[in-house]
């Protein structure tokens, strides 16, 4: 249900453990706990992440998602959710633009890329919001590993285990 083809997925295709966020670029725990991630996936090179764009706090957060999601046809998604995340204060679409063009993506291709593929951008965040409502899910974020469903942020530590658990949860189904 969650890996979907659309939904951006970060690792190896073979991991032994995939996480899947949910996640708003305007959450502010979401914004506090992205770099475990990015942590977690440079030490654990058999860790994959499938991101969940879930713009749930308003039009800001659908233009980030949007903005996000066809940076993808340029093969930037990791970077720009990365420096969307970084970004301080309230997002506007000014601090969206700075965001993506300070991690290299073409902007004036990226709005191109927008506004064609738009029915496909927004049939992914509803597939997303589809998947979370499935999930039982209220709010961002919200993190799947393995078969455990954790709501709120995680730390370092928090997602190590869960890790070590899915793989022996994996392990012993087979």
């Amino acid at each position: 249900m969650v890996d979907d083809p659309g939904s951006p997925r970060i690792g190896p295709a073979t991991a032994s453990v995939t996480v899947v966020i949910f996640t708003d670029y305007q959450c502010p725990v979401c914004r506090r706990t992205d770099a475990a991630l990015g942590r977690l996936m440079a030490q654990d090179p058999q860790v994959a992440v499938i991101y969940k764009d879930w713009p749930i706090l308003g039009e800001a957060s659908q233009a980030a998602a949007q903005v996000a999601l066809a940076a993808v046809r340029q093969g930037r998604y990791a970077e720009v959710h990365a420096a969307l995340m970084a970004s301080r204060g309230a997002l506007s679409a000014d601090r969206i633009r700075a965001a993506a063009v300070s991690v290299g993506v073409d902007w004036s291709r990226l709005e191109a890329d927008r506004r064609r593929e738009a029915a496909q951008i927004e049939a992914q965040l509803s597939r997303h919001a589809l998947q979370a409502f499935a999930l039982g899910l209220e709010g961002t974020p919200a993190y799947l590993v393995g078969r455990q469903l954790v709501r709120g942020g995680l730390d370092d530590g928090a997602l190590r285990r869960l890790v070590k658990i899915a793989r022996v949860d994996r392990s012993r189904r087979g």
